[in-house]
């Protein structure tokens, strides 16, 4: 009867001291990446959710223009991943972060002084390679570091991910908050600013970050892409992760047309989207280790993507009734909630399992492949959801079609996962 009493005692631990301990937990490395991604997105954020407005008022772009800069800013980004992740095999992390900072600060200090649409496309080019070569680098490792962890008997891998997401996540809400502030000024001074935090970053880096990670052998051989594009199992999941991206891209293309019908004004978006990045925040530890405890990764994962496809649906049997005003605002704030507690099951688990498809050595082209092919979903995906919310079909057909995406991707996951046996040109 007594051995059963320090069980009790311990199960109604806090939130916050299960995330204390966690951190506690981790290595110097570790902790230093992660700060690492939130110091990458304040800087980011504070810049970049402005950009589209100093675009189209101070620069006086077509709303066409301002389209094809922002799509070139995200192709740069997101498309190059894959090649960031090879290069970070090649060479390790340290190079590859430090020159995606270097080039992250020139893009911002020149995006800040152009005038002209060449220079501002140059200018917006540049932030997005940069970003192609340090998140790669920075989210490979932290993946591998996550392992290593899990295989020390610290807990499972997620919880180090879930970690690199609310990081993510809060400088995403705290960099906005930043540029708003500098906006007061202008545009000029919130893009150095974005460049002074990249400094920062660079110098601690350059002090803190090590020439090599124990563990993390460079690998000299080609034909990655090769066995890559042959790993079925890893670009189902790709897919899938790819289904929830273009979900979460409906944050941006759908839910404002929403917000729109329901209310006649766009102002409560920004309500929205703080609720998700507030949810993400606090919420994304207790429910990684509530899913850590009960369901594996492909279970995980597909409980997020029905998550996300009944915040779809939730719409989509809604629109009928026409609501408006308060009442119009409730589905859409029903799809923000399901989509982002889809999103805290989803993201960690598609990022732990990719050291489970990964050849030994290929970890940085996997984790860049993994945002690359995701990417490139998300660009045909959207155009085609444009065309849906754009056309003459009636208003809950296109948010049924887009509750059906995920549905399907539950289907792509594969049923196992085994280790991959290492690569032979490590």
């Amino acid at each position: 009867m007594t051995d059963a009493k320090p069980a009790l005692t311990t199960r109604p631990m806090t939130r916050l001291a299960r995330g204390s301990r966690t951190w506690r937990d981790l290595s110097p490395l570790l902790r230093l990446l992660l700060l690492t991604q939130l110091a990458f997105n304040i800087g980011f954020f504070a810049v970049l959710p402005f950009l589209a407005e100093h675009l189209g008022t101070a620069i006086g772009m077509a709303g066409w223009l301002v389209g094809l800069v922002l799509g070139l800013r995200t192709f740069s980004q997101q498309g190059l991943f894959v090649v960031g992740g090879a290069l970070t095999d090649r060479y390790g992390v340290r190079p590859l972060v430090l020159a995606g900072c270097v080039l992250r600060i020139a893009g911002f200090v020149w995006l800040g002084y152009a005038r002209d649409t060449a220079s501002i496309i140059a200018a917006v080019l540049l932030i997005g390679l940069a970003a192609a070569l340090f998140s790669p680098a920075v989210e490979s490792e932290v993946a591998r570091q996550a392992v290593l962890w899990e295989e020390a008997g610290h807990g499972p891998r997620t919880r180090v991910l879930a970690l690199l997401s609310v990081a993510g996540q809060a400088g995403a809400f705290l960099g906005p908050l930043l540029g708003a502030l500098l906006l007061a000024v202008d545009f000029r001074t919130a893009c150095l600013a974005g460049a002074g935090i990249f400094v920062l970053v660079l110098a601690g880096h350059l002090r803190l970050l090590p020439q090599h990670i124990p563990g993390r052998e460079r690998i000299r051989a080609r034909g990655g892409l090769r066995e890559l594009l042959r790993n079925g199992r890893f670009l189902a999941v790709c897919c899938a992760y790819g289904a929830y991206l273009l979900a979460y891209n409906q944050l941006y293309l759908a839910l404002p047309d929403e917000v729109q019908r329901g209310t006649g004004s766009q102002a409560p978006l920004a309500w929205l989207f703080a609720l998700s990045s507030i949810l993400v925040v606090t919420a994304q530890l207790p429910v990684t280790h509530w899913a850590a405890r009960r369901l594996d990764l492909r279970r995980s994962m597909t409980a997020g993507l029905l998550l996300i496809s009944a915040g779809f649906a939730a719409v989509a049997a809604a629109r009928p009734a026409g609501w408006t005003g308060i009442a119009g605002l409730l589905p859409a704030a029903v799809f923000v909630v399901l989509l982002t507690v889809g999103q805290m099951l989803v993201t960690p688990a598609a990022r732990a399992w990719v050291p489970e498809l990964a050849p030994d050595g290929r970890i940085g082209l996997y984790t860049g492949a993994l945002s690359s092919v995701a990417g490139l979903i998300v660009l045909a995906g959207s155009a085609a959801t444009g065309a849906l919310l754009g056309g003459t079909l009636p208003g809950w057909l296109p948010w049924l079609v887009l509750a059906a995406l995920p549905l399907a991707a539950v289907g792509l996951l594969p049923r196992r996962v085994t280790r991959r046996a290492p690569s032979a040109a490590t």
